[in-house]
Order: C-alpha cells, then structure tokens, then sequence
C-alpha cells in the first residue's frame, strides 16, 4: 500500500511511518515545509514531500495533524486528495480543571472533514498513543469506523500493522463521535493512575 500521511512530522505521524515502513508500505510523509518532510522522513525509511505533493498516487491519505488544524488543510488539501480515501485519527479535546473533555462540537472532527472533501473518509487510531506507536506495536486493539466501505477496507488494513491485537470495524462514521471521544476518557485515565491506557474488546467471535 501506498500511503500519505499529511501532517506527517509531528510525533504520532512519525511513529505511523516507522511502523508502515517496517510493514513493507510506500510512505511518503507530508509537512507544509518540504526540507523538514525530507529530513523527518529520511529518519524513518520514507520520502518526504509538501503536503499538496504527497498526497498523489497515495492509496490512502492519513490526516495526521493536530486537531486544531484538521479541517483547514483538509479543505486546503480537497482537490489534491480528490478521490483518494481518506483516514482522520485526530481528537479535539478541551483541557478543563476537571480533566480532559471531548471537543465542544457534537460531531466528530471525521464527519466535519466528511463535508470538506470528495473522498470517502474514515476514522480510527484514535486510542493509539504515539509513544508507544514509537516503540513497537502496542498489545491492543485499535478501532476504524467510516461510511465508505472501500475506505475503511483500506483503513482496517492499515490499521491491522500497528498493533499486536486486532483492526476492529466500529461501524459508521457517526461513531466517530466515540472513537475520538474516547481520547478524552484515555488522558483521564493516564493522568490519574500515571499509566499508558490502551483498549481491548473482549467477548467478541473468534477469540
């Protein structure tokens, strides 16, 4: 597979790439500045390019930058991608005296990126810290949803070569509001009990 991964320089868009690079994927890492695309990317095994560049002849598009840039370079980068599905693994949390909250929009960053694009988007990874991404793949499971069949197909495959558990469907993009939710539940719990919190479904067919 080939795969672009916008936004590619910051930590969990590094680790992704060290862990498709390992796989066996073409991965080209994608900045708004191409020297530190290059530079990041070398570190990795991948090619680094501007993010409008990065994103042709990609089988799928990872939008790997911060929350509060999601959308404006998912719009940006719309004619560029074109077609080409699409994966959202942001969260948008709000950091309060009483902990870590979901974002203060109900819809998922995944559906409001939906409404930007041409390509069929998916959401997933969201649990997945970049830390321990870094270091290997992390023993649990890691959650895709999306509306597109053929997009979260590519998404799940994708998703399968960063963990030692499994790539699970969650159903549709609309439980994006959960996944990325969710993320607000894990900093909660890593901060309370000092930990590094990942998930596991249990009780599911075939384990």
């Amino acid at each position: 597979m080939k795969v672009a991964i916008v936004g590619g320089t910051g930590d969990f868009g590094l680790a992704l790439a060290r862990r498709l690079v390992e796989a066996g994927d073409e991965v080209v890492i994608g900045s708004r500045d191409p020297a530190r695309a290059e530079e990041k990317g070398r570190e990795v095994g991948a090619r680094g390019d501007r993010n409008e560049a990065c994103v042709g002849g990609a089988d799928l598009v990872v939008l790997a930058t911060n929350a509060d840039g999601a959308l404006a370079t998912a719009a940006a980068l719309a004619d560029a991608v074109a077609e080409t599905p699409l994966l959202s693994v942001a969260s948008e949390l709000r950091f309060t005296p009483q902990g870590s909250l979901p974002g203060s929009d109900p819809r998922s960053l995944a559906e409001r990126t939906q409404e930007l694009v041409r390509a069929p988007v998916a959401a997933g990874l969201h649990s997945l810290a970049a830390g321990k991404l870094a270091r290997g793949r992390p023993d649990e499971d890691v959650f895709v949803c999306g509306d597109d069949a053929d997009a979260k197909a590519l998404a799940l495959e994708l998703a399968a070569k960063l963990v030692a558990g499994r790539a699970l469907d969650a159903g549709s993009l609309a439980n994006a509001r959960a996944l990325e939710g969710m993320t607000a539940v894990i900093v909660n719990l890593n901060k309370r009990y000092k930990g590094h919190a990942g998930l596991r479904a249990t009780g599911l067919r075939g384990e």
